[in-house]
């Protein structure tokens, strides 16, 4: 909503495989070459209805199928936002500007997902950025939380940044 606001068009892309939790929440539970697939499929339609520049943000799940979608059409993201996720299965093939988030304290069953954060972002090539917030909250989920107004700044910096 807020992007919108902003002047962005915006599309959201619901995985073939979403399913929803008890509260509501979304459970991305797609294949990998699914949602790569669907993020292909919504750049695609982006650029057929005449979008000049496509960014894309990704979260958990999301934003490796963003890195996958931009290693398999290089050059279609001008920035990808990935959030609490490493990247795709080759960061070192990302194209555009990036911008890695993940909460310090950011766990998932063996621990702590920060590393395997650190080593793609390490892998992605220049020009990206990491920004590491305060808490625990996974991927969208920041947003909810006392960083999520600081989240959606460093985003909208990102993304209006020449």
């Amino acid at each position: 909503e807020e992007f919108a606001r902003a002047g962005f068009l915006v599309l959201a892309v619901r995985f073939r495989g979403d399913t929803f939790h008890k509260d509501g929440s979304p459970s991305a539970e797609g294949s990998y070459p699914d949602n790569k697939a669907d993020v292909m499929a919504a750049a695609t339609y982006l650029r057929k209805i005449g979008a000049k520049t496509i960014d894309a943000i990704g979260g958990s799940l999301g934003g490796d199928a963003v890195g996958d979608a931009d290693e398999e059409l290089p050059g279609m993201f001008e920035r990808v936002v990935i959030m609490g996720a490493a990247g795709g299965n080759a960061p070192e093939k990302l194209t555009g500007r990036k911008l890695f988030l993940v909460a310090r304290d950011d766990r998932e069953g063996d621990g702590l997902r920060l590393p395997g954060i650190e080593a793609g972002y390490k892998r992605a090539p220049e020009p990206k950025k990491l920004v590491v917030v305060d808490g625990s909250a996974h991927a969208q989920y920041l947003f909810a939380t006392a960083e999520g107004p600081k989240v959606m700044r460093v985003i909208m910096r990102f993304l209006v940044a020449k």
